[in-house]
């Protein structure tokens, strides 16, 4: 696993596992892997697991059991879902600016986007 620069190695980790979930890999009610797990999985500090599973909680997306672990909060992967196509649509302006700048027009791009879900 590697590692950008660009960003803290707590917030990749907070991305991986908020991608985890609205994917379906972890689904609400099931427990997250242990700090330990994740530190030895990833070869990185417990503390900056432990940091990455907070900013989880602050948000309510999972939930502390005391000697259990951390689980996944009941509807933390639509609210999730919702939110990435929050900001999936808020991306879209750029998108079409950028496509206009490069000669695109609308069919096209609409033309472009029906290929890739047909290849998908």
């Amino acid at each position: 696993m590697q590692w950008r620069d660009d960003q803290p190695i707590y917030r990749q980790l907070y991305q991986r596992m908020v991608a985890s979930i609205v994917a379906g890999d972890i689904a609400p009610g099931e427990a997250l892997p242990s700090v330990r797990q994740v530190s030895a999985d990833y070869q990185i500090n417990h503390l900056t697991v432990a940091k990455a599973y907070q900013a989880l909680v602050d948000e309510q997306l999972v939930e502390k059991r005391r000697g259990l672990g951390m689980f996944v909060c009941e509807g933390a992967d639509e609210h999730l879902r919702e939110r990435e196509r929050d900001v999936f649509l808020q991306q879209l302006p750029e998108l079409v600016a950028q496509a206009k700048r490069l000669g695109m027009d609308k069919n096209t791009l609409v033309q472009a986007i029906k290929n890739l879900k047909e290849e998908s």
